[in-house]
């Protein structure tokens, strides 16, 4: 049988990833395990890319039940045991069977402690087990250590005929060990979502056209080509493009765009996103593994399994944590022992000083955060590869944006009719007229400016392409020729001087000029330019205000690149720049001492972004520009880049928050567990261990939660 590595809980082993991370139900750490292949209970679905556990709920709820039964046997035990004489100086009567008092006693403390211990701690015993084949104990392996101390102490103690045992404290560790894990659990699975969410987007069925008729069928019946009929106000069942009807479709949860998006014949549409007002059939293009959501969700998993480096010093941190509670233990035991002679009281602060110092919380504190972020992140339109990518956002220098299809849109738009004021409109409407039976992306964007403007366009007959030159034809009876400086030659027109100067002007621009005749005057020129984004703006006004500089990389001319610069209040920009030396521009602002981040979607950007402290690809461009970058851009939107350094911000000070939620209360809480001040009457009980270690971990959840608050204002 073929062997692989898997990961898995400790807690819950039949929960099992290809890669690891944390788990789903309890969030600690997956381990490491060779295994034969086996269907796992839980494991990521390769059709549709979920990873999230269905039966969560059950187990959060077996671990309930355990803390019930073991809270009501807990009760007659610590009744019958000598801790009501201790502190209220009472003796509670035993029940009057016809059984002797000490045996009567002996089965409570010993029969229920050791149901206690058998029924309510046997899956901490066994998670310990699992962590130590591993070669990673941890939290199990401490509560492990310290319960089975107790109960073999107790039991040896009975053996021996000794008077004093530890049940009532073992049967209370365990029960609130219990309470504490399900508190915990809870807390978990409501701050690991990413995956969760994104899971659910897909609907469970699709309504399928089978000669002509709507068949409802299993999602994973799905096949490309089908013909899918998708109701009002419905889920998209996979990637495809619209055949027949019009409707709106919110694409928020997907890209992050809050306003609902026009969809008619022809248009993509993508699988999880949710249907308007109108009745759409879409033909069916992606399926499975190929869908785009499928595609974010392996990224979300990719980031998941990654870590920054916070995580790595918090990872670090808590396998020390384990070591200090170990000798600590060790050496607490051995103290007590050696100068006090009492060996109850010495076990007593073995079991506090493990169980107050399991790093369960500090376990969490990172990757639970990490986690709310990166679901943040997938809904603001934006994904992350690699966590550390946006760790470092926060420590940003210069924002290095490559200027085509990134600030500009990467086509061609009218920026000025040169043309007396009252023919302005008709030397564009003259032209468009001309121009509609062109298929040059020049003459689509004086069309579209026409239109945009509400031109009503005549129509062109003898309509004629010149090669190289323009293109000619007649409307309403005159000549009507469009095109650049050689049209002039070929219509013997002349530019009028006082057109010059804005003509020469633009030109200086990189503006692109196209001049219309009519009758061989020159009745007015057009400017056209590589639209900039009115996004773009935005997003560096946004960057500077957060003391964030912005420069830009283009292969086009000084004169263009200025002049961009300049419309934009870009810092600095790099023009002329060959694809092959758009890596070298950004080592040299990194041997400025400046934390670069790179923004692109080309091929040739793709050095550049590997380059880049941090390498942001737009999502609509290439798949090498995404391989190489550690966030992507779902939308080609420049004003998620502030989003981005926002929300690293954000996470980092709730990192921080959490770390020390996670470590602060050891500080107090070990040396008194330890009983540094017994002589002063101040102990910590092993019960009360438990509470606090459990309340850290909890307090973490809840603070790494609030996260999300504070997310949704990130725009």
């Amino acid at each position: 049988m073929e062997t692989r590595d898997n990961y898995t809980c400790p807690m819950h082993p039949n929960i099992q990833e290809s890669r690891p991370g944390l788990c789903p139900d309890c969030g600690m750490s997956l381990v490491k395990l060779k295994q034969k292949n086996k269907p796992a209970e839980h494991k990521h679905d390769g059709e549709h890319g979920t990873a999230f556990n269905k039966h969560a709920g059950h187990k959060t709820q077996s671990f309930l039940h355990k803390f019930a039964v073991s809270l009501i046997l807990s009760v007659p035990i610590v009744l019958y045991s000598d801790l009501p004489q201790k502190l209220f100086g009472v003796v509670v009567p035993l029940p009057p069977l016809q059984i002797p008092s000490s045996i009567l006693r002996l089965i409570i403390e010993a029969g229920f402690g050791s149901v206690v211990f058998f029924y309510g701690g046997w899956i901490f015993l066994a998670s310990a087990v699992r962590e130590l084949r591993a070669k990673l104990p941890g939290m199990m392996t401490l509560i492990a250590i310290a319960i089975s101390a107790a109960y073999i102490y107790s039991i040896g103690s009975i053996i021996a005929g000794g008077e004093h045992t530890l049940f009532w404290e073992l049967a209370t560790l365990i029960t609130i060990m219990l309470l504490g894990h399900w508190l915990e659990m809870k807390s978990v699975q409501g701050a690991e979502g990413a995956l969760k969410e994104l899971s659910k987007l897909l609907p469970d069925t699709a309504e399928v056209l089978r000669d002509g008729k709507p068949v409802m069928v299993p999602l994973e019946e799905l096949k490309e080509q089908d013909m899918v009929f998708v109701r009002p106000g419905a889920k998209i069942p996979a990637d495809g493009v619209v055949t027949e009807g019009e409707s709106e479709v919110d694409e928020a949860m997907i890209t992050g765009e809050s306003k609902p998006i026009a969809k008619h014949p022809q248009s993509e549409v993508i699988a999880g996103t949710i249907n308007g007002d109108g009745a759409l059939t879409i033909k069916v293009t992606k399926i499975g593994e190929h869908t785009f959501l499928a595609g974010v969700m392996r990224l979300v998993r990719e980031a998941q399994a990654s870590k920054s480096r916070l995580q790595l010093l918090s990872d670090k941190a808590a396998f020390y944590l384990t070591i200090v509670a170990v000798a600590g233990g060790a050496i607490t035991f051995t103290l007590w022992f050696i100068f006090r002679h009492d060996l109850p009281f010495a076990v007593e602060r073995l079991v506090a000083v493990l169980v107050v110092a399991c790093p369960h919380a500090l376990g969490l504190a990172i990757p639970l955060v990490a986690s709310i972020s990166t679901t943040i992140a997938a809904r603001n339109g934006f994904l992350i590869r690699r966590r550390s990518a946006l760790e470092l956002a926060r420590e940003l220098d210069v924002v290095l944006f490559d200027k085509t299809g990134t600030l500009t849109e990467g086509a061609y738009g009218v920026a000025d009719v040169i043309a007396d004021q009252e023919k302005q409109n008709e030397a564009l409407q003259l032209a468009a007229a001309v121009d509609a039976s062109s298929e040059h992306f020049v003459s689509k964007a004086i069309v579209k400016e026409a239109q945009n403007r509400g031109l009503k366009t005549e129509k062109v007959e003898r309509f004629e392409r010149l090669s190289g030159k323009g293109v000619r034809g007649l409307v309403s009876g005159s000549t009507i020729a469009v095109g650049g400086e050689k049209i002039l030659e070929l219509s013997g027109a002349t530019v009028p001087s006082h057109f010059l100067p804005t003509i020469e002007r633009s030109s200086r621009e990189g503006k692109t000029i196209i001049y219309v005749t009519k009758d061989g005057v020159c009745i007015g020129a057009i400017a056209l330019v590589d639209i900039i984004r009115g996004e773009s703006r935005e997003a560096i006004s946004s960057l500077k205000k957060m003391g964030v500089r912005t420069a830009m990389i283009t292969g086009d001319t000084e004169d263009v690149a200025e002049w961009v610069a300049k419309e934009l209040g870009i810092d600095e920009y790099f023009s002329r720049v060959l694809p092959g030396e758009k890596a070298e521009k950004v080592k040299l602002l990194q041997a400025k001492g400046l934390k670069v981040a790179m923004v692109g979607d080309g091929v040739n950007d793709a050095p550049a972004l590997t380059q880049a402290d941090i390498g942001v690809a737009i999502g609509a461009g290439t798949n090498v520009a995404i391989e190489s970058a550690g966030i992507i851009l779902v939308k080609n939107d420049p004003r998620d880049i502030p989003k981005i350094i926002r929300l690293s911000r954000l996470t980092y000070g709730k990192m921080i928050q959490n770390l020390f939620w996670a470590t602060g209360y050891n500080v107090i809480a070990l040396p008194l567990a330890a009983g540094v001040l017994a002589s002063r009457g101040i102990l910590l009980e092993p019960a009360f261990a438990a509470a606090l270690m459990s309340l850290s971990t909890v307090i973490v959840a809840a603070n790494a939660l609030l996260l999300r608050k504070a997310g949704a204002k990130l725009a």
